[in-house]
């Protein structure tokens, strides 16, 4: 691999905007070299502002574009064919969440990611939130004791509406409604402070205010882990989270600790107690960071493949869990 990783941009609308920021900002050492969309247009004008090659077929820019990684930014029921073409071919991956939908897609892309021995970092770009890196580190340190409990919020006012929606509103294009969407980034902050595989889950489901959708607009999820500390989730499309919500929050023997996007602060027992306080960040830019220097130097991401199928397990039993009312057992491959 040359001194500037070659990536090939799978998507050119949506996310991939956030993404360019990342690439822009590391210039020096990760380009867009090529960009692919069904949409010529699209993917022409994304090609344009990093000075990349166009093309409509991605299979055709990973056969020909030479690059050595892609970024997969496409609707989440074609993620697992995308991540199989590319690992098949040698590149390294760098998938937008969800990894992939079902039990049978995430068995072919861990086949296919450790059989081509390529490195697959999932786009979980809240990790790179300057608190839930410092509130790892604290739990690390062992702060709180035994942990017990963790908990994550990500619930907001969504303006979706049927004009606007796409293929979102689709259960078989988005895999679900909101819990696989925009809850899969709460759903990977409580897998990534918890520090345990999850055995076992369930949900409330609810669709309050879009429900020109097929899927919820809202859930709640428990999750028990392994090492006994237990999850709760709560995301939503259709409200804002009250007025000093926390991100997450850690319950632990010895004290406890509540985080927001721009600060961490714990709190003990014996009284001691301390605020970090961070400045605004572009975890888009700082995620795009972090996979170059994966792939420079080889250190493995902080999300594999192997965490997004837990996440993507989770979920999975979460759906289960609602639709049958019972506690259902996590996927594990």
């Amino acid at each position: 691999m040359s001194d500037v990783t070659r990536v090939g941009l799978v998507g050119g609308g949506g996310i991939t905007r956030a993404h360019v920021r990342g690439y822009l900002a590391h210039a020096d050492r990760i380009a867009v070299t090529a960009v692919a969309d069904i949409d010529a247009a699209a993917a022409a004008e994304r090609a344009g502002e990093l000075g990349a090659k166009a093309y409509t077929d991605y299979r055709e820019m990973i056969a020909t574009g030479d690059v050595d990684a892609v970024d997969i930014c496409l609707p989440h029921h074609l993620h697992a064919d995308a991540i199989v073409a590319a690992a098949e071919a040698g590149k390294h991956v760098l998938c937008e969440k969800p990894l992939c939908l079902t039990p049978e897609e995430a068995r072919r892309v861990a086949d296919a990611v450790r059989g081509a021995g390529v490195t697959l970092m999932c786009a979980h770009n809240q990790l790179f939130f300057p608190p839930v890196a410092k509130a790892r580190e604290l739990l690390d340190s062992g702060i709180l004791g035994t942990v017990y409990e963790v908990r994550t919020t990500d619930s907001f006012h969504n303006d979706f509406d049927p004009a606007n929606m796409g293929w979102r509103a689709s259960a078989r294009t988005s895999g679900g409604g909101e819990l696989i969407d925009t809850g899969y980034h709460p759903t990977y902050l409580l897998l990534h402070l918890a520090a345990a595989e999850p055995v076992e889950a369930t949900a409330m489901l609810s669709t309050h205010r879009l429900k020109f959708m097929e899927g919820e607009d809202s859930a709640q999820v428990l999750v028990r882990f392994a090492n006994g500390v237990v999850g709760q989730m709560t995301t939503s499309w259709a409200y804002d989270a009250a007025p000093g919500t926390e991100k997450f929050s850690v319950v632990g023997e010895l004290g406890s600790l509540t985080g927001t996007a721009t600060s961490v602060t714990y709190r003990l027992r014996s009284g001691e107690e301390e605020t970090f306080a961070f400045g605004e960040t572009d975890s888009f830019v700082d995620e795009i960071g972090a996979f170059a220097t994966c792939l420079q130097t080889g250190t493995r991401p902080l999300h594999t493949e192997t965490e997004g199928i837990a996440v993507l397990g989770v979920l999975l039993a979460a759906y289960e869990g609602a639709r049958t009312g019972t506690i259902a057992k996590v996927l594990r491959l």
